[in-house]
Parts: structure tokens; C-alpha cells; sequence
């Protein structure tokens, strides 16, 4: 691997030292990785569900510090930038990468939780105990068999789905009884609270059309009016569930796409700013002078 990673399905398939198990247009699952040692930075443009079967890694996750052990598994949701890679020389992981429109067909009624887990409450690790181990292991066997069967089987593709859907919604599960024990989750009086659910609803759709939107840098109004509701109300929305503004949320969305851009690729601030869909590169370049304190070249070579 490179210094510098894009995680996308393409470089997944094309890079020789990934084992790739099965890959479809929505989902890719890793076997091992044999040289991750080489990776110092990656942009995961998927989300992810990486499992370490041996060793330990340590990273940073848009900047905050992580630390993955055997029998721990890491979540990883889409558009994360990956930095500080540190592996263990008997480190290998089995993973699946998968679209937000399967990982949304996945879950459907249960994608709160995700959505809570990972951006409300932003726990990224799940530690698991033997019996659930053993289950992932007797699981991952039958996934096994399902893909080396012969290609020319009826309904490999919706059988190998079920299957990867009925892990994903075993760790759902996992991740429900964490959030459970968070001490700072409501009650369930309030949980029951209509009010309140409408409140998460609303939350929840944001950060879907947020994270599902290539171009981030609109305004709360134009949020607020996909959602069809007020602005003022979206704000305090994200306010109530989440401690940030809707504002603060698509800001921070904003500049971490610019931080990747500008530190992990080649491409011309002409090219990012059109990329990030900025009227021009003037206007680009205060944008980028008012958040970080320098220009994007500076920041660039920083």
C-alpha cells in the first residue's frame, strides 16, 4: 500500500495485497491485509466494519486517538480520514466496506443507531465477549461457503446479503445495549417522549443528507427546506441531540474534506475548489485563511 490511501472499491480491488472475499457495486469484504504496515494515512470513503483477528493498531481518527485489539472491532463511518497508523508486526483484520445506500437498505428502521453510535455519541470501538466471537466465527464461516460456491448459483448475491446484513444487524444490536449504558443517554421516560422521537427523527434525516452529499458547503436553510422544515428549528434540533449547531455540523464536514484535499492529494486548489463546489478560488482560499489561519497552499505544505 501507499503512504496515502483513497479506501474506495477501486483501489480495494486493484491493490494486490488486500485478500478480497467478495465484492459486488455496494460491498467489499477483506480477507487480510498483508503489507497495512505501509499505511500512514487513508481517506475511508466507505463506511467500514473492521474486525482485528491478531495484534493491535493504533490511529487517529479525524484527529482523535483510537486503539483496536484482537477480538475488537472497529466502526468506521464513511468520509473519515485515517492518520498515524501504528500495527503490530502479527497485525491482520478481516473487514467489510460497504455504500451508505446498502448500509441504509441494511438496517432501515435501525439506522438511528448507527447514526447515534457514531455521530452523537461517537463511540467507534466494540469490545466482544467469547460467545460473540464465536459467533462471528461460526457466521463468517457461512459467509465463506456462500461466496466460494460456484458462481452460477441461483441467488448468490441476495444470499451472500442476508447474511452480511444479519452481521450487521448482530452488531446494531451490540451497539444498542452500549448506547444503553451510556450514562448520559435519556431515560426511557424520555425516550417514550413524541416530542423527543420527532426531535431524533429530524436529527437522524440531517446527518443522512449530510453524509450522503458529495458537495457538504450548503446552507441550514437549504437543509432545513429538503427536510421541510425551518431553519431555526433544524438548528435547534442539532442543538438538543447533539450539543452542535447545524451550522458547526456542516462546517466541520466542510473543512474535514478540505483538510483531506489539500494534505492527501495531488489535486490543484483550482480542482479542489470546483471539487468542493466554491464560487471560485479567491473565495476559496478566504474560506480556508478563516478557519485554518492560512492559505491553502500554506496549509498545504504545513
Amino acid at each position: 500500500m501507499k503512504q496515502h490511501e483513497e479506501v474506495t472499491f477501486q483501489t480495494l480491488a486493484n491493490n494486490e495485497d488486500i485478500q478480497i472475499g467478495y465484492s459486488d457495486n455496494d460491498i467489499v469484504v477483506v480477507d487480510s491485509i498483508q503489507q497495512f504496515t505501509e499505511v500512514n494515512t487513508a481517506h475511508v470513503a466507505m463506511n467500514a466494519v473492521v474486525i482485528c483477528t491478531n495484534g493491535k493498531v493504533q490511529a487517529q481518527m479525524n484527529g482523535k486517538q483510537m486503539e483496536l485489539h484482537k477480538n475488537q472491532v472497529a466502526i468506521v463511518p464513511q468520509n473519515v480520514t485515517v492518520t498515524d497508523v501504528m500495527v503490530s508486526p502479527d497485525f491482520n483484520l478481516k473487514a467489510m466496506f460497504l455504500t451508505y445506500r446498502i448500509l441504509q437498505s441494511f438496517l432501515r428502521e435501525k439506522m438511528n443507531i448507527w447514526n447515534d453510535m457514531m455521530y452523537i455519541r461517537r463511540h467507534h470501538i466494540v469490545t466482544m465477549d467469547e460467545d460473540e466471537m464465536l459467533f462471528y466465527t461460526h457466521f463468517y464461516d457461512m459467509l465463506t461457503l456462500a461466496i466460494t460456491k460456484g458462481g452460477d448459483y441461483p441467488l448468490k448475491t441476495d444470499v451472500i446479503q442476508s447474511l452480511l446484513r444479519s452481521a450487521i444487524l448482530g452488531l446494531c444490536g451490540r451497539m444498542e445495549k452500549m448506547l444503553a449504558s451510556d450514562t448520559n443517554l435519556e431515560d426511557s421516560a424520555t425516550l417514550h417522549d413524541n416530542r423527543k422521537m420527532t426531535s431524533k427523527v429530524h436529527f437522524q434525516h440531517f446527518l443522512d443528507l449530510l453524509h450522503s452529499n458529495d458537495v457538504k458547503r450548503h446552507t441550514v436553510e437549504a437543509y432545513a427546506s429538503k427536510l421541510c422544515i425551518s431553519p431555526k428549528y433544524l438548528t435547534a434540533v442539532c442543538k438538543k441531540n447533539s450539543g452542535k449547531t447545524a451550522n458547526e455540523w456542516i462546517t466541520e464536514h466542510v473543512l474535514e474534506d478540505i483538510r483531506y484535499y489539500l494534505r492527501q492529494t495531488d489535486l490543484s486548489i483550482k480542482q479542489i475548489c470546483d471539487k468542493l463546489a466554491f464560487p471560485n478560488p479567491s473565495f476559496f482560499g478566504k474560506y480556508v485563511k478563516d478557519h485554518f489561519g492560512m492559505t491553502p497552499l500554506e496549509f498545504r505544505n504545513s
